[in-house]
């Protein structure tokens, strides 16, 4: 490749700006996961589930053009993101025991690494983009994201412990990622073109065969709902075992 060329240095930047943003969805989840860690396991919990997001990210790099193409995929993934957000939304009891604390340990980095599988699909579709062909500013754009996100996390860490209420906004965050990957799935833009044409619209840079992806208007609300349906269901579960009777 040119180094001189403007297309080198265009692509780059695009790939330094894709990982800013999609590492912070990625480090909301490690800090959402981490947050009631005792503090000499946290750092470990951080830098395992850093490591096993860009360890996705490398898996799903292989396969990625097979992935893209495989219906109800994303729907699956949605749905499973939707629940790992209710999770961390109603929260879990703190660990006393060294013992107790190992095990917190474990589930914490068990639930970024559910969590990063759904989500690592997209980034690498969103990387592998930006590269236009280029395996080494792809590479690049993979190990930039770890030091984001490692950093990313310690930071948002530090501070939901100050402000808790940060855990409802990471948990939307969550909810409305997954809502759109539900309506970006390829079965489901498939019907919705079929049956709900004003609900797509063309999308030449598609990386799928499709082409379509979904409008403008469905997009956001289907995100948003998304994102309140989270909050919603966190909130009445977390409720329920006061109303019940002791």
């Amino acid at each position: 490749m040119d180094f001189s060329s403007s297309q080198f240095w265009v692509s780059l930047l695009q790939i330094i700006w894709i990982d800013l943003l999609l590492s912070g969805d990625n480090a909301v989840v490690i800090a959402l996961a981490c947050r009631s860690l005792p503090e000499n396991r946290r750092k470990i919990g951080i830098w395992l589930g850093a490591g096993a997001a860009v360890g996705l990210r490398i898996v799903f790099a292989l396969v990625v053009s097979y992935l893209l193409n495989v219906p109800f995929l994303k729907v699956v993934g949605g749905v499973l993101l939707f629940w790992i957000a209710i999770k961390l939304a109603m929260g879990e009891e703190e660990a006393h025991s060294d013992i107790e604390a190992s095990d917190n340990l474990w589930r914490a980095v068990r639930t970024i690494a559910i969590a990063d599988a759904v989500m690592s699909l997209d980034n690498v579709i969103a990387i592998a983009a930006a590269s236009r062909g280029h395996p080494e500013l792809f590479i690049f754009g993979l190990l930039l994201s770890i030091p984001l996100i490692i950093m990313g996390a310690q930071l948002l860490t530090s501070i939901i412990e100050r402000f808790p209420i940060l855990v409802w906004l990471g948990a939307a965050l969550l909810g409305w990622i997954a809502a759109e990957m539900i309506i970006g799935d390829i079965a489901v833009l498939q019907w919705l073109q079929v049956n709900m044409p004003s609900w797509v619209t063309p999308v030449p840079t598609d990386a799928s065969a499709l082409g379509i992806g979904p409008a403008a208007m469905p997009h956001y609300i289907s995100s948003a709902i998304g994102a309140a349906l989270v909050c919603l269901v966190a909130y009445l579960l977390k409720k329920k075992p006061a109303d019940q009777p002791g």
